[in-house]
């Protein structure tokens, strides 16, 4: 008799579970799955089930198709029994020097402008000056800032940030994404859930056309502060740790933030 699915899923091993929610993850068909990873839709609803075993070239083939981050292509890697590929250094270790040193250079050079370095999490790993002193408008709190966090926890958000649902809105769409292409990262899902309810409690005025150009609008001793934002990943490395990182870089969006952070400096 056959299991019914909730059965089936509680009966895949651990790959079959992972290969499946990254393709449902990714909104794509066996079929689908199948023709990117030119292999039979027959023998991927194999490994889906744990009928078949893939090969550790299969299970990159499939990461390919999947376009799979580093680090959950170690995970799915792991889940069938092989070893990681990717290395996962720490940012302080000795093969990371180079990257750090880049990093830092980035950091320092956008000078008077914010800049801050984030991990896969969006948890501030540094920032300069300029950066240091827009966070402390949002407060200390406990343990190391979020840049997610700060803006759906920190009750200081909405008087420091005059747009915040605007920015909320924004977050809320980048994590999505990020949460999708990682399949099963808790924490970005966390992250989500979190900015879904913030954005119920602060809702993006809809009346008038949109603007299309969002600035980061904050509230500051010297009036406002206009701010566009780029973010920069790295491609250059096969290292988890680098990949991961988000350096965003914010820019004066008008000539009074472009003053005032002079004056700062």
């Amino acid at each position: 008799m056959p299991l019914p699915d909730a059965q089936l899923l509680v009966a895949r091993p651990p790959f079959a579970s992972a290969l499946r929610r990254h393709r449902i993850s990714r909104r794509l068909s066996q079929l689908e799955l199948s023709l990117e990873c030119s292999i039979s839709a027959r023998h991927l609803s194999f490994l889906e089930t744990g009928r078949a075993q893939p090969s550790r070239d299969m299970v990159m083939q499939l990461a390919d198709g999947l376009m799979l981050p580093l680090g959950t292509r170690n995970a799915l890697l792991q889940a069938a029994g092989f070893s990681a590929a990717f290395p996962a250094s720490q940012l302080d270790s000795e093969a990371l020097k180079p990257f750090r040193e880049m990093l830092s250079e980035m950091i320092s050079r956008h000078a008077p402008n914010p800049a801050m370095l984030c991990d896969r999490h969006w948890n501030i790993l540094d920032a300069n000056p300029a950066a240091a002193a827009l966070l402390s408008g949002l407060g200390d709190g406990p343990g190391p800032h979020n840049a997610v966090r700060i803006l759906t926890d920190n009750p200081a958000a909405s008087g420091t940030i005059a747009n915040l649902p605007d920015v909320l809105s924004e977050m809320s769409a980048r994590i999505r994404l990020e949460a999708m292409e990682a399949g099963d990262d808790g924490v970005l899902l966390d992250h989500l859930a979190a900015l879904e309810s913030a954005c119920a409690r602060h809702p993006v005025e809809t009346a008038g056309p949109r603007s299309p150009i969002v600035p980061l609008i904050v509230n500051s001793p010297l009036g406002q502060l206009r701010f566009l934002s780029t973010i920069a990943h790295f491609g250059t490395s096969e290292d988890v740790t680098i990949r991961d990182l988000r350096l965003e870089l914010l820019f004066p969006a008008d000539d009074a933030t472009r003053q005032a952070l002079a004056h700062l400096a």
